[in-house]
């Protein structure tokens, strides 16, 4: 790479669940220059980069390791359900490149205009969050893979009623935190203000596979939900048996009562 187009670093992150926006924005712009466009926070500084999504992401462009640092450590105090293992993806970029592309995750860019930035940060927050989504799924599932192999060879699930409702809440919370998430998957609503910008995020979309990803996504998704089902059915079936145990000892007892009274 020439001295004109110096290669640069690029890294995404997922923090957590979701950020407070307005009180980082609050706290930041004392110190700051940031701006806030739909939402997401733009924080510039000479050539360098930091994009904040309220859904839990940050894309640094060429940020030091010291001041990507800094910055997590404020954006963790402003979140919510911090990730235990921080979901991470680099790059490499150039500017002032003839056009706009992605090659073996370096990044070619056109111009410095902050709002191309912007548009295909919003590409790669999207994969960075949907990949958190990717290992809570493959999480869940690796942690109850046993119970239909269970299920097949003993014909029911040998678990407590206890550690079945517990089984039965984690397999819950994984799907309705990506399900009520879902939406941050589809082509951001910036883009109807900005349509000019659409095309560099869908350089970035495409090249970080997200439609793809998130139809196997969704299958993982169907795979939890027949879990949670398959486990609702063995609760309810051992609510019934021991409801009909209940009914066979107490209609047993009147028997015994009743022959009791006769014989003596």
């Amino acid at each position: 790479m020439s001295e004109k187009n110096p290669v640069k670093k690029c890294a995404a992150y997922c923090l957590g669940l979701r950020f407070d926006i307005n009180q980082l924005a609050s706290t930041l712009s004392d110190s700051t220059l940031i701006r806030i466009i739909k939402g997401a926070l733009l924080i510039e500084d000479a050539h360098s980069w930091s994009v904040v999504f309220a859904y839990g992401a940050v894309v640094h462009w060429n940020v030091s390791l010291e001041d990507q640092g800094k910055l997590h450590h404020l954006l963790l105090d402003y979140a919510e359900n911090p990730l235990t293992v921080i979901e991470e993806d680099n790059f490499t970029f150039a500017l002032d490149c003839p056009s706009t592309r992605i090659i073996e995750d370096h990044i070619e860019i056109e111009s410095s205009d902050p709002i191309l930035i912007f548009a295909l940060s919003q590409g790669m927050a999207q994969s960075i969050k949907l990949a958190s989504f990717e290992t809570n799924a493959i999480t869940t599932i690796n942690n109850t893979n046993y119970i239909p192999k269970s299920l097949a060879e003993n014909g029911r699930i040998k678990l407590s009623r206890h550690k079945i409702a517990k089984i039965r809440g984690q397999l819950f919370l994984t799907k309705s935190d990506i399900i009520l998430n879902y939406d941050l998957l589809d082509t951001p609503d910036f883009f109807w203000e900005y349509p000019e910008y659409e095309a560099f995020y869908s350089i970035t979309a495409k090249y970080l596979e997200i439609a793809p990803r998130t139809q196997v996504l969704s299958k993982k998704l169907e795979t939890i939900h027949e879990l949670f089902e398959m486990l609702a059915d063995e609760q309810k079936h051992r609510h019934s048996s021991i409801l009909e145990w209940i009914i066979i000892w107490l209609i047993a007892f009147e028997i015994g009562m009743t022959i009791y009274d006769k014989v003596f």
